[in-house]
């Protein structure tokens, strides 16, 4: 049953393509591209264990991810227009993560049925010394350009992959100095931790409250529903604790009212998913079960005007699909009606992003 008889915004999906941009797959899809399950195997067999666990299988990962790829996904469901955010761009040189921002605006997004592409979170490191030129040339490099995110996820378990190497990225000093020229060029952060680390964010914001900041992925309970790791979500009660501490922190973060939270990345595998393992995806009643607790409490403590519908893709793919995801959240916040779902599903995004629709 489709719950949206609106077109849909999805501000938060991933774009690659190894065979033709720097990126960790670009020398094994050159060298095994015509050797697909050879290509697969030396993949898996040479990413670290930690990695693999945090991403699910290889598959999505060193297989292009386009426009057309992603309308696929969508299914029956009419998604108008995305948002890119950065996908760990591997070029070179000092101002190589534009490139990103170059190559994503020039991708064949509103032609051929496809959604428009009208917003782009790029990447950029706020203590660098070179910040305000980064953001320059990001701006010089698209009018659809909207923002960065600076990703600072860290766990004390040895065993989950660190997308950033150390922990208190968004407390650091020379971090917050660049970060203050955000304000200046009118852009917007997105921040992405693990939710042991949702405290930071809410310093941050409490720092910042000129700076629209929005939390990917609903600050990202690693091993909420099963083990990861060396030590993570191993128990019922360490899940249960997991999921307390989660609630207890985004209430609080809650409080900074300019900050948003995007309803995404709930089925990467490294919140202890194994629907990889099992090779299947999970479906829309499981999908509702295993959501509605996130949802219900992220709406009592935001409201549905600072929450966003975002698919995350395909980062999401290896637990679930697209059109089972979109159709499990629109039946979740169905009951809060239908202004809800025109807001989390569309309004929020545009209003956060400022996308030209």
């Amino acid at each position: 049953m489709n719950l949206l008889n609106f077109p849909i915004i999805d501000p938060h999906i991933h774009q690659w393509d190894p065979y033709s941009m720097p990126h960790k797959a670009s020398v094994l899809v050159k060298l095994l591209g015509r050797y697909p399950y050879v290509m697969r195997q030396v993949a898996k067999a040479g990413m670290p264990k930690k990695m693999l666990d945090t991403v699910g299988n290889v598959d999505h990962v060193i297989s292009p991810y386009l426009p057309a790829d992603y309308r696929q996904d969508c299914g029956r469901f009419e998604v108008e227009s995305v948002v890119h955010v950065e996908a760990d761009w591997h070029g070179h040189g000092r101002f190589a993560k534009v490139d990103e921002t170059t190559w994503v605006d020039h991708l064949p997004f509103g032609t051929q049925q496809l959604p428009r592409l009208d917003g782009i979170i790029g990447s950029a490191d706020p203590a660098s010394p070179r910040f305000e030129q980064v953001l320059q040339r990001h701006l010089a490099a698209s009018p659809r350009f909207r923002g960065i995110r600076a990703m600072a996820s860290n766990h004390p378990d040895p065993g989950v992959f660190d997308w950033y190497p150390k922990c208190g990225r968004y407390t650091d000093p020379a971090f917050l100095k660049g970060f203050a020229l955000l304000e200046k060029y009118k852009l917007r952060f997105d921040a992405f931790v693990y939710s042991g680390q949702l405290p930071d964010v809410t310093w941050l914001a409490s720092r910042f409250p000129q700076i629209p900041i929005v939390l990917d992925h609903l600050g990202t309970p690693v091993g909420v529903f099963g083990p990861v790791g060396k030590f993570t979500g191993r128990t019922a009660l360490e899940r249960e604790r997991i999921f307390s501490k989660w609630q207890y922190d985004i209430a609080l973060l809650a409080e900074q009212k300019h900050v948003h939270v995007k309803m995404s990345g709930l089925f990467m595998p490294v919140l202890g998913h194994q629907f990889h393992r099992q090779k299947t995806t999970a479906t829309v009643d499981q999908i509702v079960k295993l959501i509605s607790p996130f949802v219900d409490h992220a709406i009592d403590v935001f409201g549905y005007e600072r929450l966003i519908f975002a698919s995350n893709f395909p980062m999401d793919k290896p637990s679930a699909s697209l059109e089972n995801l979109i159709e499990a959240y629109a039946s979740v916040i169905h009951p809060h009606g239908e202004q809800a779902l025109k807001a989390i599903f569309r309004e929020n995004a545009i209003n956060f992003y400022d996308l030209n629709l």
